[in-house]
């Protein structure tokens, strides 16, 4: 059975090393990736989820404009280890004044952005695999 893009998102956080096999974490609060010729990554560590177990992360480029730290782009992301699945929450593009957020307070959700920003991840994290980017 084909995987789906959550599952193939999941496989590709772990051969960045942001998470391990059962889907916890390989660092507790912050990690910064490198990769020659390319922007940091920087991962933060927001929060657990209660209700499903998950994980909140937010990873970004980040560069600093007019002494303003400026996201390039900025995704915050669940882990949902016991699905082995990983699933876009936000997307921010700061010198495009940007931000979308697929969830609303009470769980409905705007399915075409759902769409594009899994789409959007899974591109992004096939290229920083490309790019060199691994936690060692």
């Amino acid at each position: 059975m084909e995987k789906t893009i959550y599952e193939n998102m999941f496989d590709k956080m772990v051969k960045l090393g942001i998470i391990n096999q059962d889907g916890s974490l390989k660092f507790d609060e912050y990690l910064k990736l490198k990769s020659s010729g390319f922007m940091d990554l920087n991962i933060d560590h927001l929060s657990h989820k209660d209700t499903e177990n998950s994980i909140v992360i937010s990873i970004a480029h980040n560069y600093i404009q007019e002494g303003d730290v400026m996201a390039d782009p900025d995704m915050e992301i669940r882990i949902i280890p016991k699905m082995k699945m990983v699933e876009a929450l936000t997307f921010q593009q700061d010198n495009m004044g940007i931000y979308q957020q697929v969830y609303l307070e009470d769980n409905r959700y705007y399915p075409r952005l759902k769409n594009e920003l899994n789409h959007f991840l899974n591109s992004w994290l096939k290229n920083l695999i490309e790019q060199g980017f691994c936690n060692k």
